[in-house]
């Protein structure tokens, strides 16, 4: 999430950087597609969960103490 996150505030700042740059040449207008930002954002927080899952299974069946032990 917090990739995605960042992602989305580079982008988008860049984005307005461009514009701001290219304004002599008559780009006027910066559109940010709002919905293909949510529907990237969900996918993915999707993806970061799926691949969490296991490795957080792997450790829920750990013995601490014993996951301690070993050096």
């Amino acid at each position: 999430m917090i990739g995605a996150a960042l992602g989305l505030l580079v982008g988008v700042v860049f984005g307005v950087a461009a514009v701001a740059a290219l304004r002599s040449s008559g780009v006027t207008r910066l559109v940010v597609p709002g919905g293909q930002l949510v529907v990237m954002v969900i996918v993915a927080a999707i993806a970061g969960m799926g691949a969490a899952i296991f490795p957080a299974r792997r450790a829920a069946r750990l013995d601490v103490l014993a996951a301690i032990a070993t050096d």
